[in-house]
């Protein structure tokens, strides 16, 4: 009996401790239940709502236009202060934007000599900046050196290079008489006699002009050899200036622009020189004069992408002309056009990649708006801008954070 009595205490508790938890269940139920109908979620509207009758009467299109057409004046008088900005402190961005070419050109021998010959940043930083430099002092001496030695045989060729030219156009398919051939020269004169004053002008301000370049070769030097001494620094500083949302994704946008602009350099200077070579060669197989220093002109003009090989080539072919007679032209001119081609189908997209690949379109206008600026140093700084900002859009466009939920309307139930 003392046993039944005992199993039939414990039943009685296991059905209240079963009741109980059903009598939770069922409030939690309720509760929920409440809550639904209290807080009744309504889906956002599709369009957005018009802010007065006024409005409503408007033809959603026109609305819509309307919207684009003020943000899209908006970031055009943007873009308008930021190219008048930059238009009155060219004398200080175009040299910082330089230091940056070549801060990327030498930052790896410096981080050679910092990790291998553990040398201390400045130290390393000043001798990279110093053989640099005196390379490109030694070529350029080198180059005026052979153009002063050769340049009274050069004027003796010009002139009779002219005077086949001028046979030519009288003896060949134009048949021009000497009476055209007059009128034309007669109008270059005047020309040159109705633009003496801004010539003069122009001649005048040489003086002030020297003191500029002056001025931005230091601190293209300055800004070098602190760029590669202190640039994370730097770069720590700038974004630190951001807000703290923004600064981790803004860091590595610019490292990643960053490692384009090395690359696009390495990759600009390689292509340079594997042109310089392979045009010079030719020049020196057909016995042009002047081989050396118009492999040194193609080396440097290869910097401004398209345009800089044109005008490059061009200038060796009418060198060839004057010296060697157009038959040497016609060859020049056919290995110039067989380099361009193995640099625009092969090499270019072999050592650029697809990291610094820009659209030929956007390459002709980012020269082009660089010239309109800047003008020669424009158009040799606006490429590495445009791949580094491409790059660091895009990084930014691929990493950006999810956006919050769309917002919802929420109508007024029950108080709890």
């Amino acid at each position: 009996m003392r046993r039944f009595e005992q199993v039939r205490v414990n039943l009685k508790r296991a059905y209240e401790v079963s009741r109980a938890l059903r009598a939770a269940r069922n409030g939690a139920a309720a509760d929920n239940d409440m809550i639904e109908s209290d807080l009744a979620v309504e889906p956002a509207p599709a369009y957005p709502s018009v802010s007065s009758r006024d409005d409503a009467d408007v033809p959603r299109g026109l609305r819509l236009a309307a919207a684009w057409a003020w943000r899209l004046l908006v970031i055009a008088v943007a873009a308008l202060a930021v190219f008048w900005v930059i238009g009155r402190l060219k004398l200080v961005l175009i040299p910082l934007v330089i230091a940056l070419l070549l801060s990327a050109l030498f930052g790896p021998a410096v981080g050679w000599l910092r990790r291998r010959v553990r040398m201390p940043r400045s130290l390393a930083t000043a001798l990279v900046l110093i053989a640099g430099l005196a390379a490109v002092v030694g070529t350029l001496t080198a180059v005026i050196s052979q153009f002063v030695t050769g340049l009274p045989d050069l004027s003796t060729k010009a002139a009779d290079g002219l005077r086949q030219i001028q046979d030519w156009l009288q003896t060949g398919p134009l048949h021009l008489s000497n009476k055209q051939l007059d009128d034309a020269v007669a109008a270059g004169q005047k020309w040159v006699q109705d633009h003496r004053s801004t010539l003069t002008s122009g001649a005048v301000s040489t003086a002030a002009t020297a003191l500029e370049v002056l001025a931005a070769i230091f601190l293209v030097l300055f800004a070098t050899f602190f760029f590669l001494r202190d640039g994370r620094r730097i770069w720590r500083f700038i974004v630190s200036l951001f807000p703290a949302s923004a600064r981790e994704s803004l860091a590595s946008a610019g490292e990643q622009s960053w490692f384009t602009l090395v690359a696009y350099v390495r990759a600009t200077v390689l292509v340079a020189f594997i042109d310089a070579v392979g045009i010079g060669l030719w020049l020196v197989i057909w016995r042009v004069q002047f081989a050396f220093p118009l492999a040194a002109l193609v080396f440097l003009a290869a910097f401004v992408p398209i345009v800089g090989a044109t005008v490059s080539g061009s200038v060796a072919v009418l060198v060839a002309l004057v010296t060697r007679g157009p038959w040497t032209a016609l060859v020049v001119l056919a290995g110039v056009i067989a380099v361009q081609q193995l640099e625009g189908h092969v090499l270019q997209p072999v050592i650029m990649g697809r990291a610094v690949a820009i659209h030929p379109l956007a390459v002709i206008v980012a020269i082009a708006t660089g010239v309109v600026l800047a003008g020669i140093i424009g158009a040799l700084v606006a490429v590495p801008l445009v791949a580094v900002i491409n790059t660091g859009i895009r990084h930014l466009i691929q990493h950006r954070s999810e956006p919050p939920p769309e917002s919802v309307v929420v109508s007024a139930g029950r108080s709890t």
